[in-house]
Formats: C-alpha cells, sequence, structure tokens
C-alpha cells in the first residue's frame, strides 16, 4: 500500500472538495464531510476496517464498526445504516457504490450520502441538498476513487 500517496491525494482532493471553502458560506463545496475507510472484503473476518482520512466529520469507531457489519451483511435494500447524528437509507445501487437520504435530517432540501468502494477502500462521501447537489457530490467522488484506481487501490 503506498500510504504516501494515499495521503498526497486526499489531502488535495479534500482541500478542493469537502467543507466550506474560502467564502465561509455553509458547503459551497460539493461535500460536507468525507471518510475513507481501509477495507478487505477477501481478508480475513478478524481484520478490523480503520479510519484512513476523514475530514468535515469526527468518526466514532463502534459506529464505523456498525456501518461495516452493514457493508458486509449486503442487504443494502431493506436496511439503513448511521453516520454521525443521522441515519440514511439507500436510495440507489450500482456495482460499486450506493447513494442514500438521510431520514432525520432538518434541512429543507435534505441530506444526502454516496458509498463507493475500491480495490483497499471504502469512501463515503456526505453532501447537503437535492439532485444538483447530489450530481456535484457524484463527481466529486469519482475524481477521487479514479485517482485510487490508477494505483489499484
Amino acid at each position: 500500500m503506498d500510504w504516501s500517496f494515499v495521503r498526497k491525494a486526499w489531502d488535495k482532493w479534500a482541500s478542493l472538495n469537502v467543507g466550506f471553502g474560502s467564502s465561509g458560506e455553509p458547503h459551497p463545496l460539493p461535500l460536507k464531510a468525507a471518510l475513507l475507510i481501509n477495507y478487505d472484503p477477501t481478508g480475513p473476518s478478524r481484520l478490523l476496517s480503520t479510519i484512513a482520512e476523514q475530514e468535515g466529520i469526527k468518526a466514532n469507531p463502534i459506529e464505523l464498526t456498525h456501518f461495516m457489519d452493514f457493508i458486509k451483511r449486503d442487504k443494502l435494500q431493506t436496511e439503513s445504516f448511521i453516520i454521525g447524528p443521522n441515519q440514511y437509507v439507500v436510495t440507489s445501487i450500482h456495482e460499486n457504490w450506493f447513494c442514500a437520504r438521510c431520514m432525520n435530517t432538518s434541512k429543507p432540501a435534505g441530506e444526502g450520502a454516496i458509498v463507493m468502494q475500491t480495490a483497499a477502500f471504502i469512501l463515503v462521501a456526505l453532501y447537503d441538498g437535492s439532485m444538483g447537489s447530489a450530481s456535484r457530490a457524484m463527481v466529486a467522488v469519482d475524481q477521487f476513487v479514479w485517482q485510487l484506481g490508477r494505483r489499484n487501490l
């Protein structure tokens, strides 16, 4: 694993796509938070997933365990998952990624999540808003995953 590449790629990507940006307005960047989790679906079950990087969120290891159990159970259409204070329900499933909407948001436009799996990681991207925001978030997620894919990560 080329950790120096992952760290540099994450730092550059997160600075351009996650958080508030220079204007200080709430979330002018595509994502409000992102989480990169080590994940090897072919590894032994005793191998725990760990948080490799995070921005805009302070993930709890116990929460992470529950989220990874949700992924491993592969019952995306029948169960919900929790990240931070929010509970999400999956709205669309694709080959190596899925989208979800927040069930308990107080924001009028809502909140969403995109979860994408690579060979070595799971990227969780959180955004505020609806369709336009989801499209911008997907572009940001795809850019980072493409960088990882170039190194088979």
